[in-house]
């Protein structure tokens, strides 16, 4: 015979009794519908769980026990059966531990049997009572609204991230004793209207904003050629490989990239929201995510990290980059079979995880940003620095990155290394060295400006394109409709392809530039200089790998 987990000091009689509360578990990023069944019955006092419950669900007994006890409430002096359905689908997470408790609380007739009829809840409960935040609860608020439910009852540390959502009254709880106290007939529980409760355009506390500075493009000294492929990138939504020295600047280039990309529009962060939200990345008290995501794994990253995975699927770094910036640093760096895992990706924005029978799909429509030396040791074609490896070096380790990813990424960019002139000059105006061109470097809000106008010509562009919102998702249906080349452009385009050998990816990819450079220009026709400076960003591809 099993221990029982609740002391039997806290236990009173009662007759038989059923009960079912409605509450949600998690699946990939999307909260799915479970019934919590309690059923009280003649026997030794035992609580069994069944349902496929995961670790952090079982151990829900003694988190309950405890609650009932600094609650002042008392539990069943019979056998508590609790049913997690459907039976077949695995539950996960601390917040079934709330709707367990109630579905006690009705079956053993301590609350009235209808008090929580088509309510959801969700709540981790601490060992004093208290209601604890919850992953997920964004997506519990969509589902809600799927499912055409009037009320949830949620954390009260999850209500700020649950507002805006449809016309769900939420039911904000901070403890089991207040809400037992309302169901039977107290104080009744306070309700908010999702679409009315907080002003989305409200300053939110520092602290649970994390609020991210990101690098103004003013403080990245010289590097204008970088500087003008970061801004097509963010322009037309390109992935982008910086190749240069240590201590070019590559890094600070790929933090300067959110500052100058599109606003987040509601859809956005919306979708943003969710994947932090499941993941648990939220901040007490934080709402809409209200900038980009910038995610930068380390190279030793596995490859469940980074696009997710794991016996219970989590969102990996691709998804928490979801909307905003993947930054992988040192690419060389990487396991090869971790970025064989970007390809699909990259092309389609989701990500399919299959985990015991059950197939999930995440959101991870990301901007990949990269960095690599072109040499192990980092000085191949310094201008300065002396070379130490050898040619067999260079290309096995510049090998590292496979044709097919090299395919993916738009431009690839030499970022040479700063001299001291450009360095120096721009922190001191009063220096007769002093670069005109970095003192007048372009601030990130007014490249901002340009690259809004430019994504905006594209919006309209693809208006009747469901799912394409710039130009590098155009498909080859977009291409032949919105990338005409005149027969100059046309035959350029076409000499450089023979003599560099370019892929059909790789063509494809060199149109959408151009498409983009003019949209910059403010042209609508792709002319030759369009093409050769989209040509001008496919470096590795035209041979030139010596940075």
């Amino acid at each position: 015979m099993l221990a029982d987990p609740f002391d039997t000091d806290a236990r009173e009689p009662v007759g038989q009794g059923r009960a079912t509360v409605e509450t949600f578990t998690l699946v990939g990023i999307e909260a799915v519908s479970v019934e919590v069944q309690v059923s009280v019955d003649s026997g030794y006092p035992q609580v069994s769980l069944v349902g496929l419950p995961d670790t952090s669900v079982r151990e829900s007994r003694e988190r309950i026990s405890a609650a009932f006890r600094s609650s002042g409430l008392r539990l069943p002096d019979r056998h508590v059966t609790v049913n997690l359905a459907p039976a077949e689908l695995r539950k996960e997470g601390s917040g079934l531990d709330l709707p367990i408790a109630l579905g006690i609380l009705l079956a053993s007739g301590q609350v009235p049997a209808d008090a929580l009829r088509a309510t959801p809840v969700s709540g981790e409960l601490a060992l004093d009572g208290s209601v604890r935040a919850v992953r997920g609860a964004l997506s519990m608020a969509l589902a809600a609204e799927a499912s055409h439910r009037r009320r949830l009852i949620l954390p009260e540390a999850n209500l700020a991230e649950a507002v805006g959502v449809g016309d769900v009254r939420l039911v904000p709880v901070s403890s089991l004793s207040e809400i037992v106290a309302a169901l039977n007939g107290g104080e009744p529980l306070k309700e908010v209207v999702a679409t009315t409760a907080v002003d989305p355009s409200t300053p939110v506390p520092e602290a649970a904003a994390r609020r991210r500075e990101y690098v103004d493009l003013t403080r990245i000294r010289g590097q204008a050629g970088p500087r003008r492929a970061l801004e097509i990138a963010a322009a037309g939504g390109h992935n982008l490989l910086f190749v240069g020295p240590p201590g070019a600047g590559k890094s600070l280039l790929a933090q300067a990239l959110p500052g100058i990309l599109p606003r987040l529009d509601p859809r956005e962060a919306l979708e943003a929201t969710v994947v932090h939200s499941v993941a648990g990345l939220l901040a007490p008290g934080a709402r809409r995510l209200t900038e980009r995501p910038f995610r930068a794994p380390h190279h030793s990253i596995t490859g469940a990290g980074l696009v997710g995975g794991g016996a219970w699927p989590r969102p990996g770094e691709i998804s928490l980059a979801h909307r905003g910036v993947l930054f992988l640093d040192e690419l060389p760096e990487f396991r090869g079979s971790v970025l064989d895992l970007l390809r699909q990706p990259l092309e389609e924005g989701t990500i399919s995880l299959v985990r015991a029978g059950r197939s999930v799909r995440l959101p991870c429509r990301f901007q990949l940003v990269a960095a690599m030396n072109a040499c192990p040791c980092g000085f191949t074609g310094h201008p300065r620095r002396a070379c130490r490896c050898t040619p067999h070096q260079v290309a096995s380790y510049q090998g590292r990155i496979g044709g097919p990813l090299l395919d993916r990424l738009d431009l690839h960019v030499d970022a040479p290394p700063v001299t001291a002139q450009e360095l120096m000059g721009a922190s001191d105006e009063r220096s007769e060295i002093a670069s005109s061109e970095s003192i007048s470097a372009e601030s990130s809000a007014t490249v901002r400006a340009r690259v809004e106008a430019a994504r905006e010509l594209q919006r309209a562009r693809f208006a009747d394109r469901e799912g394409v919102f710039c130009n590098a998702q155009m498909g080859l249906v977009d291409l032949e409709r919105h990338v005409r080349l005149a027969p100059k452009p046309h035959g350029m385009l076409h000499a450089a392809a023979d003599r560099f050998s370019l892929s059909a990816r790789a063509v494809h990819r060199s149109l959408r530039v151009a498409r983009t450079i003019a949209d910059l220009a403010e042209s609508e026709e792709i002319e030759a200089r369009h093409v050769i400076e989209a040509i001008g960003y496919r470096m590795l591809d035209r041979g030139d790998r010596s940075g």
